[in-house]
């Protein structure tokens, strides 16, 4: 991915506000399990409506780039079985497509490029930028489909990545790069968790499959608290740790 492609994929955090009404079961003496008052509901206030002589807009401002998939040239898929693809070729891939970031001389990400002569034993294995990838069905076809990261080098950022077979060919559906504290898949979505400059709070974001789309759309982007007091390093601008131990593994 590109300097300028990931500059359009920088967001604003939005902070997220729920509010619940709890009732409590009551087990006292004599009390055969009523349900007992939690005290005075607040009256409900609906959302108030800014700026209504504004003409609604038909067109994004910004090209964010939501749905962002690409073939992946020069890789290929025997037997349409994702497994059989080798990560670290995948990877391989994405360096000679964008020889501005990796180029050894002077790109960001030129470390990178240089510690791939590392990935002689595969991915996940020793010095290799490249993560261990994990594998599931995550557009529904019954196929496995591949969740794939890798470090950008110098710095903490990690890029991730998901693919899928569609004729016959390996398509990225799903690209992010930042610094990570979490990666997780659940059902159709791919959630990742980055470290926030706000003490306390993290950054929360979920990718789900679209079929209309046949992408891996951002459908939440939060701010949550986590309870943690310490006040992280600055947050980099954006692009695993490991998903959740149901995927699967090769």
């Amino acid at each position: 991915m590109s300097a300028s492609r990931r500059s359009r994929r920088t967001r604003a955090a939005r902070r997220a506000a729920v509010a619940a009404l709890l009732l409590t079961a009551a087990a006292g003496c004599g009390d055969a399990g009523g349900l007992q008052g939690a005290g005075a509901t607040p009256t409900a206030v609906g959302p108030a409506r800014l700026w209504p002589e504004l003409t609604p807009a038909s067109s994004p401002a910004f090209v964010i780039g939501e749905v962002d998939t690409q073939a992946v040239k020069g890789v290929r898929v025997p037997g349409d079985d994702i497994r059989e693809v080798d990560p670290v070729a995948v990877v391989r891939a994405e360096i000679a497509a964008a020889p501005g970031d990796y180029a050894l001389a002077k790109g960001p990400y030129r470390e990178t490029a240089r510690r791939m002569a590392d990935c002689g034993k595969g991915a996940g294995q020793g010095r290799c930028p490249v993560l261990r990838p994990y594998y599931r069905d995550l557009t529904g076809d019954g196929r496995d489909d591949l969740t794939l990261g890798f470090r950008l080098l110098p710095g903490s950022t990690t890029a991730v990545r998901v693919y899928t077979v569609d004729k016959h060919r390996l398509v990225q559906v799903m690209a992010w790069e930042d610094a990570l504290s979490g990666v997780e898949l659940a059902r159709r979505s791919l959630i990742i968790r980055s470290p926030s400059e706000v003490a306390g709070y993290e950054y929360r974001l979920t990718w789900t499959w679209d079929p209309q789309q046949r992408a891996m759309l951002l459908t939440h982007d939060e701010m949550l608290r986590t309870g943690n007091r310490h006040h992280p390093s600055r947050r980099p601008s954006p692009g695993a740790s490991s998903p959740s131990p149901s995927a699967g593994t090769r």
